[in-house]
């Protein structure tokens, strides 16, 4: 299993010099990975978490200023030779499918192939009114959106007719470095986009409250990809913990928190190819040291 963590992406704290170093030390360590994620903007009015119809709240600090994602793995992507570049997750429809299928192959290629790409499609509806995109794109369209950039990165001649994107028979590059594009992990929070994944033959990204819960929806996914013709061992299934590796163990914890023990007995129970860890609460030296005693285990 591969473990990671999030960079110190958002924030008023946030810089290139502390991204960098974490990024460098999560290499040094021996951590497989760091990741990114996307907001546009924060609302100055309570919003829908979650989208319309879930509980509303203030939105959180961190929301106010976050680092592109792409550019950021950009900006990574020189400081490491090594370390897996992440994205959990990029907002796909905010962006043209050309372009940004352009812009992750752009990167994958200057990381020699190092980009997973977490793609998502959004919730906030603030957002979707910035970007100038319809929030009925969801769903039906944010297949399309996929489907759209799969053809980017496959062979030239490209050519795509759908109901929401054309593109003309040109030639576009460059391409990833894997044929068929860099692996690939939709965000996944309801059953109705797990089994898109699944359909899709993506990954999925999934972020773990339960573990109950996420048994029960890695097994529907792998049930449903298989029903598609695909295999589920070709398909990864990263986890996010919201949450820390703790220097001491705790008596209440959510699943893959706590101290190094703790966490290495819970990562025995999961079948999952990949976790990683978001917490902007904690330092990110205090976190680099527990991810090092964890790995050490």
């Amino acid at each position: 299993m591969k473990l990671g963590l999030h960079l110190p992406v958002s924030g008023h704290d946030a810089s290139p010099e502390v991204i960098a170093r974490t990024a460098e030390e999560a290499e040094r360590i021996g951590l497989d990975s760091v990741w990114t994620w996307e907001r546009l903007l924060r609302p100055t009015v309570p919003i829908a978490m979650g989208g319309p119809g879930g509980p509303v709240m203030d939105p959180p600090e961190a929301f106010a200023s976050v680092y592109d994602p792409l550019d950021t793995l950009a900006y990574v992507a020189a400081r490491t030779t090594r370390v897996t570049l992440g994205t959990s997750v990029l907002v796909s429809l905010f962006q043209n499918p050309v372009i940004l299928a352009r812009r992750i192959a752009t990167i994958d290629r200057l990381s020699g192939g190092r980009l997973v790409a977490g793609i998502g499609q959004g919730w906030m509806e603030q957002e979707f009114a910035a970007a100038g995109v319809p929030m009925s794109r969801r769903g039906a369209g944010f297949e399309e959106h996929i489907l759209a950039m799969r053809a980017v990165w496959g062979p030239n001649p490209v050519r795509f007719e759908g109901r929401r994107y054309q593109i003309p028979e040109s030639e576009i590059g460059p391409k990833p470095v894997r044929p068929g594009g860099p692996t690939l992990l939709i965000g996944a929070a309801v059953p109705a986009a797990v089994e898109r994944a699944a359909r899709l033959g993506a990954g999925v990204t999934l972020v773990i409250f339960d573990f109950d819960a996420t048994r029960e929806t890695i097994t529907t996914f792998r049930r449903t990809a298989e029903a598609a013709g695909h295999d589920p061992a070709s398909l990864p299934i990263a986890i996010q913990v919201n949450g820390s590796v703790t220097a001491k163990p705790l008596d209440e914890r959510a699943p893959l928190t706590g101290s190094p023990e703790q966490v290495a007995t819970d990562l025995e129970a999961l079948d999952a190819d990949h976790v990683f860890w978001n917490d902007p609460m904690t330092g990110t030296d205090e976190q680099l040291h527990n991810l090092a005693q964890l790995i050490a285990k």
